[in-house]
């Protein structure tokens, strides 16, 4: 996988949404690790924003653009994230024939190799950055 300099998203909290493993053309590679911060009962279940945050993360750095925003996701929890789990995030483009709006197919894994999360998650490039005037 080619790696390439990270142009978006530079100040993203590694503890909350993950760190960088790759990023390639059209792909980009995220891990992060459950940590007590991030359960919500007494079963060390956590809470699904985080895994839908790292995969929500590793989308935007496969497209890899200063301005791109999430326009629309739709995704899918098929197996539960505990505490102390390492869930990775493989991100691909599948349709950038736009320019402007990116398709980015999301998949994560545990450290078992289970498949817990899918989803697509289509992005938009913008001219200026969104808060930009």
């Amino acid at each position: 996988m080619e790696s390439n300099k990270q142009k978006t998203h530079q100040l993203a909290s590694e503890k909350l949404i993950g760190s960088v493993v790759s990023i390639g053309t059209d792909s980009a590679t995220v891990k992060l690790t459950i940590t007590e911060e991030m359960i919500v009962d007494s079963y060390h279940l956590s809470h699904g924003s985080f895994v839908f945050g790292l995969a929500d993360y590793a989308a935007m750095l496969a497209v890899n653009e200063p301005t791109v925003v999430l326009g629309k996701a739709t995704s899918k929890f098929l197996k539960p994230v505990v505490l102390h789990d390492e869930v990775t995030a493989v991100a691909t483009i599948t349709d950038n024939s736009n320019g402007k709006k990116v398709t980015v197919s999301v998949v994560v894994e545990n450290q078992n190799n289970e498949q817990v999360f899918e989803g697509e998650f289509v992005c938009f490039v913008l001219e200026k950055h969104i808060l930009e005037d």
